[in-house]
């Protein structure tokens, strides 16, 4: 495993943050060129500050309508820092502890790339927090998603000028507290600083990413359960020839497809004869809809690795072409309309995966009614269909799409916003729906599957997935508490390795 995580030398992937977020433990450095171009950026600033003999944008004078109003040069210290306070109006819930490490990640990597005027001693001491365990407290409202994330980012940086609270070492203190408790000192904030910490789309950029993660685990997760509940179905294997893919060239159909036949190779289920010769689209149709999510998936990978390698402050600073320019690169359109997308992809996951999870409790092909050998005297698994079908409607209100509102902020000089924030928080609970609707299907597919008796007999693949689930959850005989089982159910499917039975 890499032992540090080196900021400014090479553009940053899913996988790399996915590694460094797993790994807490994982040292962060400023490389040798990020540090060469913040000098040079910063060099660049100072002197034209001194020099220009015109206002310039948030960097000598006060910001979004107030953009007319010219800050002497002794109070553009004092300018930034109560920018960072004033603008610290983020509420509602703690962000994840991992959704703030790359916030702070995210924005020591966009400062490193040269072109936004901070010190370097200001991204050191960003490095310094994630190093020493310092966590800001960041909450999860109040961005706009236009002119950055300015609430929430106000937040995570507060504790450079010794205000705000954070988690040091997994205990909630000041900021002062933490860093003299790690020794490491305050910043003196000076001109553009403030702005180039606030503005930005690290907030929108860092929910993108952990949803992404876990997207990709949702994908898998999918395809696994959803071929264990059509061998328990007793479906057919013939919906998933590559021939029939080759023709409708789709690359995620391709991918589903191929992931089944994997899955359900060597199936003594599938080499017997069937009664049946047509599923149901929940069963027949999963390389098309889980494959057009994959397809959903990689696009929005793609945007968001763009947009995290991407420089979203303003002023933006070009010091080899002699030129500030004050521009909208902060705006999270790009954002807003794919994690709407996404949510969509996402959500019809959980929608097939229930229509599954009805299909095995009808009583059909030789499977008792709810999946239980007494119905009538038992209700077996009636309920967790109900649960799972309100999750699945819970998540058509997170499909609401975000980026198609906007309100006026700012005295009307910021007339559109992307609403992208809302776009990114609201796909961690959709997300959190799912792992639930696919350990009720889990739960199902292993019962109806058992049901079939002794002689039923699957791929050694999935074998070892009712035989790892069977560890946690037991078959269910007669009725019992079944919210313990939906519990343990879901904790399997988000901590488990469907990687492994794909590899």
């Amino acid at each position: 495993m890499k032992k540090t995580f080196v900021i400014g030398k090479e553009d940053l992937t899913l996988d790399a943050l996915e590694l460094f977020i797993s790994a807490p433990e994982i040292k962060v450095e400023l490389s040798q060129e990020g540090r060469a171009r913040i000098q040079k950026c910063r060099d660049y600033l100072d002197n034209k500050v001194k020099t220009s003999d015109r206002p310039l944008y948030g960097i000598t004078t006060g910001f979004g309508s107030l953009c007319n109003r010219s800050i002497s040069l002794e109070d553009l210290t004092t300018l930034q820092e109560n920018l960072v306070k004033s603008h610290a109006c983020s509420c509602g819930n703690e962000v994840k502890i991992e959704i703030v490490r790359l916030m702070l990640v995210l924005k020591a990597h966009a400062l490193s790339l040269g072109y936004s005027g901070v010190q370097v001693e200001t991204v050191e001491c960003i490095i310094n927090m994630l190093n020493h365990g310092i966590t800001p407290i960041v909450y999860d409202k109040g961005s706009l998603g236009a002119s950055g994330d300015l609430a929430p980012l106000s937040n995570l940086f507060l504790p450079l000028i010794g205000e705000g609270e954070v988690y040091h070492r997994g205990v909630k203190k000041t900021a002062k507290e933490a860093f003299a408790a790690e020794g490491i000192q305050t910043i003196t904030l000076k001109s553009k600083e403030g702005l180039a910490l606030l503005n930005g789309t690290q907030f929108m950029s860092s929910h993108g990413v952990y949803a992404l993660i876990q997207a990709r685990k949702i994908f898998k997760m999918a395809n696994c359960i959803g071929a264990l509940s059509l061998e328990a179905f007793d479906g057919l294997v013939a919906p998933f020839t590559a021939g029939l893919h080759i023709v409708r060239p789709h690359k995620g159909q391709q991918v589903v497809a191929e992931n089944m036949r994997r899955l359900l190779a060597d199936s003594p289920m599938q080499s017997k004869a069937k009664v049946q010769v047509q599923d149901p689209y929940s069963f027949r149709c999963m390389p098309q809809v889980h494959g057009a999510s994959f397809d959903s998936i990689e696009y929005v990978s793609s945007v968001v690795t763009r947009e995290i390698n991407s420089v979203t402050d303003n002023p933006t600073i070009f010091p080899d072409e002699d030129l500030i320019v004050s521009g909208g690169n902060f705006h999270g359109q790009p954002l807003a309309l794919v994690y709407d997308f996404l949510a969509v992809a996402l959500a019809e996951l959980g929608n097939i995966s229930e229509r599954r999870v009805a299909q095995l409790i009808l009583g059909l092909r030789g499977l008792p009614e709810f999946l239980v050998a007494a119905p009538g005297l038992n209700s077996g698994y009636m309920i967790p269909q109900y649960a799972a079908a309100a999750l699945v409607s819970q998540n058509k209100m997170y499909c609401y799409s975000a980026a198609s509102d906007s309100i006026v902020s700012s005295n009307g000089q910021e007339d559109h916003v992307s609403m992208g924030a809302n776009a990114a928080t609201k796909l961690l609970p959709l997300i959190q729906n799912l792992e639930t609707i696919f350990g009720i299907e889990l739960m199902n597919a292993a019962q109806a599957f058992d049901l079939r008796g002794a002689d039923a007999k699957t791929s050694e693949r999935l074998s070892k997935l009712h035989n790892d689930f069977r560890k946690h959850v037991p078959m269910v005989h007669d009725d019992v508490v079944m919210y313990k089982l939906i519990q343990d159910a879901t904790a399997f499917v988000h901590t488990y390795d469907f990687g492994q039975l794909l590899a």
